[in-house]
């Protein structure tokens, strides 16, 4: 039977890679170390392998890619998943590192989420997740110490309703030049948002203490 989601390890910084279990999993570059050190053996293996040219694992297809290229090796294996049919995208150690490749990665799930797929991404204690209309209402449940914040994917985010918010929306607009969105806070144990067209990109940050 095959997987009902993929999980893509990229090369943040390394986090503790968990529920993979009945995943398409897909290393990428330094996420094959992190798989490797982690005891995860990918299904597939892809990179240019820039950051990690060390072994890899015996008997995993492996898609070597060329250094110069206009898709990074987190969105050569969006694509990949996408490709196959996965609507589920968790994309691990997504963050740290450098600033660019952190927003390209959010810029990556935006990317799948537009392409009709609810994409998520952890790393350093953070998470985000982006998605479209067809992806319904989308639950986040409470995080302490965190906070909520919500963002046009790309664009305008139409007819966005957020419930179980200290600051709730409903049917409003999120546009990609004002950050209206960001810092909200739980005011239940869910936030329940959804959007009615355009994408949306929550990201959920820890507070500074």
């Amino acid at each position: 039977m095959m997987a009902d989601r993929c999980v893509i390890i990229t090369g943040g910084d390394e986090e503790p890679i968990g529920g993979v279990s009945g995943a398409f999993v897909i290393g990428c570059d330094k996420g094959c170390l992190y798989a490797q050190k982690q005891g995860i053996v990918p299904d597939l293996c892809v990179g240019d392998f820039d950051s990690y040219g060390g072994p890899l694992p015996e008997g995993v297809k492996t898609v070597r890619l060329p250094s110069e290229k206009d898709d990074t090796d987190t969105v050569y294996a969006v694509k990949y998943a996408l490709g196959l049919g996965f609507k589920k995208i968790t994309v691990r150690c997504a963050f740290g590192g450098r600033l660019d490749h952190t927003l390209a990665n959010l810029e990556t799930l935006v990317y799948a989420a537009e392409a009709g797929a609810v994409a998520e991404a952890t790393g350093n204690g953070e998470y985000a997740v982006a998605f479209g209309p067809g992806a319904g209402e989308v639950k986040v449940p409470r995080r302490e110490g965190y906070s909520l914040s919500l963002f046009a994917g790309c664009g305008e985010a139409r007819e966005v309703t957020v419930k179980g918010t200290k600051y709730e929306m409903e049917r409003g607009t999120l546009t990609g030049s004002f950050p209206l969105g960001v810092s909200n806070e739980w005011a239940a144990d869910v936030a329940t948002v959804s959007v009615g067209s355009g994408t949306l990109l929550i990201i959920t940050s820890k507070k500074e203490k």
